[in-house]
């Protein structure tokens, strides 16, 4: 179940990469894109760290 998530934090982690790497060639969506990914990693860390909290217990 944590395959796609770790692609999708994989994706997101190279555009802003990219972007930091070559600031002139980042996409108007930039921003957004690093905003989703940091609030991304904190809600998979947070899920990693607590997994029976979010089982409706």
């Amino acid at each position: 179940m944590n395959k796609p998530i770790l692609i999708i934090l994989l994706v997101l982690n190279a555009i802003v990469l990219l972007g930091q790497l070559w600031p002139e060639g980042a996409p108007p969506f930039a921003r957004m894109v690093n905003i989703t990914f940091l609030v991304a990693v904190m809600l998979f860390l947070l899920r990693t760290l607590f997994p029976g909290t979010t089982k409706g217990k």
